[in-house]
């Protein structure tokens, strides 16, 4: 289910963007693009299935005595440390370097950067030289072995794992576990990644969220360098992701771009993001593209979402706003005495099916998650064909 490619991502030209849509104008592909699209098993992009890959849970190093002190040294900013902040370079290049260290040798003008003083929030650049001083590293810690429950923690995260290398981690969702705690939540990601802390005491970052009912492709970094530069891809809209969902009602036209604003709006017992106007305090834009794949009877449609901006529930409340709510959705579906098809569970029909994001080292992540079994019990009750092309592939990226 995933795919390094040593290549960057493919830029829009200009009649690329021309022929993108703009209201409700459609935007396929044509037959050769779709070749061009597939892989050596000839199957569409973002659709094959492979066996996940396990995570390898690095080994601690014996415990050393207490370090003697480094000597002065000069080293130089490579081009994967590009754009890293200050106390982040010092942190990836010498993990045994305590926060306050770094605070203290910043603080006291003793690292420079081309000769002159710098702060831990100043971000360096490739081909800079910066001059370390003699530095006090930790020795590395030793870590225990797993408990019976850990061990059943990392072999629960084996079978989740679509895609692992030494810096990143993708991780196929189920729908009902929670990626972070919360009120009452007790079990969820963040709190099943601290099994896999490396020799150096680092635990697995999240780099983005998805909500607890929705499934599917889940982005983690292993190391602090690479939770830097999958961060700013997100921040720069770099990463491309496509989601599946089961609406009810068949959206017309069948392609389209939603803009709203969003905001957050308090109730007695739940949160929900609301459709609101410009200048409204707390809203912010929210953008998607959206495709209808396949129908049913003209009462549930199959649709490829994309989203450009990335707010909380976004595409949920999107599909409410255009008057076709995700299907099992608890907090947006609105279709007054609308009835759940015979064989349907009432869960929520969000698939984050596919993301693909710059790796931090080069190359392409592309990763796809297969339908959670709920979702999967839908398109075989409606005949829905899941191995289908995507029609939101080439959607613009704004």
């Amino acid at each position: 289910m995933s795919r390094r490619n040593k290549r960057p991502l493919p830029k829009r030209s200009s009649r690329d963007r021309r022929d993108g849509p703009k209201g409700s104008r459609p935007f396929r592909t044509s037959q050769g693009e779709r070749g061009q699209a597939q892989r050596a098993s000839g199957k569409p992009s973002g659709f094959a299935d492979h066996a996940p890959r396990s995570p390898k849970p690095v080994l601690a190093e014996p415990a050393r005595e207490e370090a003697a002190p480094t000597r002065v040294q000069t080293v130089v900013v490579t081009a994967d440390e590009n754009s890293m902040r200050v106390d982040r370079f010092l942190e990836a290049r010498f993990p045994g370097l305590s926060f306050s260290h770094i605070q203290r040798i910043v603080r006291k003008g003793e690292l420079r950067v081309n000769g002159k003083r710098a702060d831990s929030k100043d971000r360096l650049e490739a081909g800079q030289s910066v001059r370390i001083p003699p530095l006090r590293l930790d020795a590395p810690r030793i870590t225990a072995q797993l408990s019976e429950a850990a061990q059943k923690t990392l072999a629960s995260l084996k079978e989740l794992t679509l895609f692992e290398d030494a810096d990143v981690l993708v991780l196929n969702k189920p729908a009902g576990l929670a990626v972070q705690g919360g009120s009452g939540t007790t079990r969820h990601i963040d709190q099943m990644l601290e099994v896999m802390r490396d020799a150096k005491g680092q635990k697995p970052r999240l780099v983005h969220r998805l909500d607890k009912d929705t499934a599917g492709c889940l982005l983690v970094a292993k190391t602090r360098f690479a939770a830097t530069a999958l961060t700013g891809s997100f921040r720069h809209r770099s990463a491309r992701k496509t989601y599946w969902a089961l609406v009810a009602g068949v959206p017309k036209p069948k392609q389209g771009r939603i803009s709203t604003f969003l905001a957050r709006e308090e109730g007695e017992e739940d949160t929900i993001m609301r459709i609101a106007a410009h200048g409204d305090e707390g809203a912010n834009h929210a953008v998607t593209y959206y495709a209808v794949v396949e129908t049913s009877a003209q009462k549930l449609a199959w649709v490829s979402l994309k989203p450009v901006t990335g707010r909380t529930h976004q595409l949920r409340a999107h599909m409410a706003h255009i008057g076709h709510a995700i299907v099992g959705d608890p907090k947006y579906f609105n279709k007054e005495n609308w009835e759940l098809p015979g064989g349907l569970q009432n869960r929520l029909h969000l698939l984050a099916r596919r993301i693909m994001i710059p790796h931090p080292r080069g190359g392409v992540i592309d990763v796809t998650a297969p339908l959670p079994p709920h979702m999967l019990q839908s398109w075989n009750l409606l005949g829905l064909e899941a191995d289908r092309f995507d029609p939101i592939e080439n959607a613009p990226e704004e």
